[in-house]
C-alpha cells in the first residue's frame, strides 16, 4: 500500500485538474446507478480520488463510505465535499485488501476505474461479494487494456519499476466480467461505448 500510496500521492494535484475523459460516457454512468439507488442505502466506494462521484451520489441514499490509499486524494474530496455542502459521505484512508467486513452488509459498492490498479482484483471482487447484503449491487467502471493495448502486459510491469505507473493489470472485456462473475455475480447491466473506452458494469449478488 505504502508505494501505491506514495505514487497517488504524487500525482493527486495532476489528477484533480485532469477534466473527465469522455464526459457523456461519465454522465450516462451516473445515471444509471442512481437508477439503483434508494434513500436509506448504505454504500462504499472504494479507490474513491478526488471524491467526485461520491459526492454526486451523495443526494440519493443515506450514506457513503469512501476510501482511498492516498490522502492528497482525500484531502482535495473532503474539501470537494465541504464546498457542495455534502454531509452524508466519510472520507477515510483505507485499503480495500484490508478493510474488516462491515457489521451490516453494504447495499452497494462501487469500484470506479480501480479494478485494473489492483495486484489481484480476484481476491477484491471476492471481497466484495462478502461484504454485500443478499441482492446487492457492484458497481465498476474498468479499463480494458487488453482489448486494445495488450503489449502493455510487457510496458506496465517496467513503468512500475521506474516509479512511471501505479499497478496496472492489462485485462480485456471478457477477462473482466469473468471475474466479476466467479464468486457468484449476475450482471445485470453491461456497457463499453467503444472498443477504447471503459466497461461499466452493474452486478447484482445472487441471493
Amino acid at each position: 500500500m505504502a508505494a501505491t500510496s506514495r505514487f497517488w500521492d504524487r500525482t493527486a494535484d495532476k489528477y484533480a485538474r485532469l477534466p473527465i475523459t469522455h464526459e457523456d460516457d461519465y454522465q450516462t454512468k451516473l445515471k444509471v446507478t442512481q437508477g439503483y439507488l434508494r434513500s436509506d442505502m448504505e454504500l462504499l466506494e472504494f479507490g474513491c480520488g478526488t471524491g467526485g462521484t461520491a459526492i454526486k451520489h451523495a443526494p440519493f441514499v443515506a450514506h457513503i463510505r469512501a476510501i482511498d490509499f492516498s490522502d492528497r486524494m482525500l484531502e482535495k474530496a473532503r474539501r470537494r465535499a465541504r464546498e457542495a455542502e455534502i454531509t452524508n459521505v466519510t472520507f477515510e484512508r483505507a485499503d480495500i485488501t484490508t478493510l474488516p467486513l462491515p457489521d451490516r452488509p453494504y447495499d452497494m459498492v462501487l469500484g470506479m476505474s480501480i479494478l485494473h490498479l489492483l495486484s489481484d482484483p480476484d481476491a477484491v471482487i471476492a471481497k466484495v461479494h462478502r461484504m454485500l447484503a443478499p441482492s446487492g449491487y457492484f458497481v465498476s467502471s474498468t479499463a480494458c487494456l487488453g482489448d486494445t493495448m495488450s503489449y502493455f502486459k510487457v510496458l506496465a510491469p517496467i513503468g512500475r519499476a521506474v516509479g512511471l505507473l501505479p499497478i496496472l493489470k492489462v485485462m480485456s472485456t471478457d477477462e473482466v466480467i469473468a471475474r466479476i462473475k466467479r464468486p457468484g455475480f449476475e450482471i445485470v447491466h453491461r456497457w463499453k461505448p467503444g472498443k477504447d473506452r471503459a466497461l461499466f458494469v452493474v452486478a447484482r449478488k445472487q441471493d
